[in-house]
């Protein structure tokens, strides 16, 4: 083909890309990623490749509403993608393997949809090791009722429970691995050879629970529970968001033999209910949270949060059963 010709083809070419919306520069260089609501498309690609020690570029555009881009597990501010405009993000990975990429703007009732991987390929000489986690190793079943017996007629205090346990021996339930793998219905049952009152005794245990929790890690997990799960769990985590309705309702539409089992189901756990939450570990708690709620709106966290994420979104989860204000 002569020279002339060759040029002809590609300034036909570029007409067309630019014709397209689509800037020559990016045609040139990696492909532009679409995002739209789950219900439109989601990512677009929504599977992406890498290599360790190689930078990935990545120009990311929405085609209708604002929406949020982050990668799971990277220490790294999640950026806006605006209708009509394009960001950047230039990604960099040590270890191999898949890494998870979602969207940190809640727009819609299907927002959880909206994820996508990259796969890392490459060796590196420090290699992370694969954890087990502690609901695996304690062979909890996460979906089983884990209601507790027993129930406060208050909001436990930690702080008239640190008066109380100060003449108390509680070092037996004040390590980290007993109080993740005990609910508080099961340690308020470990205080019964004290001569307290049941309400005291609840004090004790809100006590204990407060202080696994460093403050920075309580205020962490209440950032995480904002950004990540309130819409759903709602504010105050009564399972009340603004998108509980239309998720019930949706499992509803789903299966409607089912309705009423469904809905039931589908609608977002609450939090302040103290049957549920008293009745269940922190490490049941860290299971339901890294694999989702089977059947449900609840999406798997595992590959988005770090294990240190999820032991502080855990903690703070407790603070919507006991007090923990001085």
């Amino acid at each position: 083909m002569r020279r002339a010709e060759l040029i002809s083809c590609f300034l036909i070419v570029a007409g067309l890309l630019l014709a397209t919306g689509v800037p020559l520069w990016l045609w040139t260089r990696t492909p532009l990623v679409h995002v739209s609501m789950a219900e439109n498309g989601g990512w677009n690609p929504n599977t992406l490749r890498a290599e360790v020690g190689k930078p990935l570029e990545l120009h990311l555009t929405s085609d209708d509403v604002v929406h949020g881009f982050a990668v799971g597990q990277m220490d790294r501010e999640a950026v806006n993608v605006m209708p009509g405009k394009v960001t950047d993000v230039t990604l960099m990975f040590d270890q191999p393997g898949t890494y998870t990429f979602y969207c940190t703007r809640w727009c819609g009732v299907n927002h959880w949809r909206m994820r996508g991987t990259i796969e890392v390929s490459g060796s590196t000489v420090n290699p992370v090791p694969v954890s087990v986690p502690l609901y695996v190793t304690l062979g909890l079943d996460i979906d089983a009722p884990h209601e507790a017996a027993r129930l406060p007629d208050h909001q436990p205090s930690a702080f008239s429970g640190q008066g109380l346990a100060s003449k108390l021996d509680i070092s037996q339930f004040s390590s980290t691995g007993f109080y993740r793998a005990h609910s508080p219905d099961q340690i308020f049952a470990g205080l019964s050879s004290t001569r307290l009152t049941a309400s005291e005794k609840w004090d004790v245990v809100s006590y204990i629970w407060q202080s696994q929790t460093a403050p920075q890690a309580l205020a962490d997990g209440r950032k995480l529970y904002a950004e990540n799960c309130a819409a759903c769990h709602g504010e105050n985590g009564a399972g009340n968001g603004v998108f509980a309705d239309e998720i019930a309702q949706a499992g509803k539409e789903s299966q409607p033999s089912m309705a009423a089992t469904v809905e039931m189901r589908q609608k977002p756990a609450d939090f302040t209910n103290p049957t549920r939450m008293l009745g269940a570990s922190p490490a049941l708690l860290q299971g339901k949270i890294l694999r989702g709620g089977m059947g449900t709106g609840m999406p798997m966290w595992g590959s988005i949060f770090t294990d240190e994420q999820i032991w502080d979104l855990v903690a703070y989860l407790y603070s919507f059963q006991f007090d923990y204000q001085k």
